[in-house]
């Protein structure tokens, strides 16, 4: 029930979002998956599923508009940053991104490093974002692929 719940609110805030550009839909994404946890840990049964919808919707609304914030350089550096840090950070350490031009940044923090049944590398991260002041925080997994790069999963 919870899982039909989280994806129906989850579809809503997608198209209320329009997610015009990928980081707009990771932030879209992130920040519902986020919110879902977040209102899932609030009240039980029917209150339970409620809190858990409007955590799912608030924060993909909130995440949607912070990814659709960030520029091209901003997502550039962002990215760059990211594949380096899943390469070479080590756990528990940061790596941040800060464009001079717009003032926004971002710090990543890799959090465990395991390798998946299929045999791929993968890391969890927490990521922090900030555009105009305002910060974003979301969590997810990358998994090293056969190319080399890494891919959010």
């Amino acid at each position: 029930m919870k899982t039909k719940v989280i994806a129906s609110s989850l579809l809503v805030a997608i198209l209320a979002t329009g997610c015009e550009n990928p980081k707009q839909a990771i932030g879209t994404l992130g920040g519902g998956a986020l919110g879902a946890w977040a209102g899932s840990t609030i009240g039980k049964g029917t209150g339970n599923v409620v809190a858990t919808a409007v955590g799912a919707v608030g924060g993909a609304l909130l995440g949607g508009y912070v990814g659709g914030q960030l520029d091209q350089k901003d997502r550039m550096m962002a990215e760059r940053t990211a594949q380096a840090a899943f390469e070479s950070t080590r756990t528990g350490q940061s790596a941040r991104w800060v464009n001079p031009d717009t003032g926004n940044s971002g710090v990543l923090i890799p959090t465990r490093t395991f390798q998946s049944p299929g045999g791929q590398y993968c890391r969890e991260y927490t990521q922090t974002i900030s555009v105009g002041g305002k910060k974003q925080e979301g969590y997810g997994t990358a998994c090293r692929q056969p190319d080399g790069s890494w891919q959010i999963q």
